[in-house]
């Protein structure tokens, strides 16, 4: 029996596991919403399999996302980036990276869980969607157009609407798996099983 994915999902093998186990999962770890959030920056302008391919490389050389060292960075740092090939060198992304870190921490200073806080825009639970085919999945929403405001209003970068979107598609904020797609239902419930 063929197993229908959304349409989006190419044969490669990574992209396929990606889908199946952690497209749509409802993300509430700040470390791993912090990579997610910086990840879907770096695609801008890029397709998501071409990050997909350099993430473990990104864990690396960005100390696991860890925003404390991340903000750290120094020139010679920078440098290292940019000479990497195993991560996108372009410079306004990792200075980009850099200051989202420090934004990050900013909120956290101000007294702000920054997993709550972006979970806020809706409202702590994943907004579950019933789109039939790609063509129905927008690229934005109100809650993503909210969002990317509050994000730049806090001194974030690479997050416009789509950026936010996406980031929202993937932590599972939004359920945007097509009703087809055998992974519509699980998501849907673990969206809406009480947290742990």
């Amino acid at each position: 029996m063929t197993t229908t994915r959304c349409a989006w999902v190419s044969d490669d093998a990574l992209y396929r596991a990606y889908h199946d186990e952690e497209w749509g999962v409802p993300l509430h770890d700040g470390r791993a919403l912090f990579e997610s959030l910086v990840l879907d920056g770096a695609q801008a302008g890029l397709s998501w399999i071409t990050v997909l391919r350099k993430r473990e490389r990104y864990r690396e050389v960005f100390d696991g996302f860890d925003p404390e060292r991340i903000v750290r960075y120094d020139d010679a740092k920078i440098a290292s980036l940019m000479a990497d090939p195993g991560i996108i060198r372009n410079r306004a992304k990792i200075d980009a990276a850099i200051g989202n870190a420090r934004a990050w921490l900013a909120l956290q200073e101000a007294g702000i869980d920054p997993a709550q806080w972006l979970w806020s825009f809706v409202d702590g639970r994943p907004v579950q969607n019933a789109r039939r085919t790609l063509a129905d999945v927008p690229a934005t929403s109100p809650q993503s157009d909210a969002m990317s405001k509050a994000l730049k209003a806090r001194g974030f970068k690479f997050v416009g609407s789509t950026i936010c979107y996406a980031f929202m598609q993937a932590v599972g904020m939004v359920n945007d798996h097509t009703t087809d797609c055998f992974r519509h239902a699980p998501c849907a419930a673990l969206g809406t099983a009480p947290r742990p």
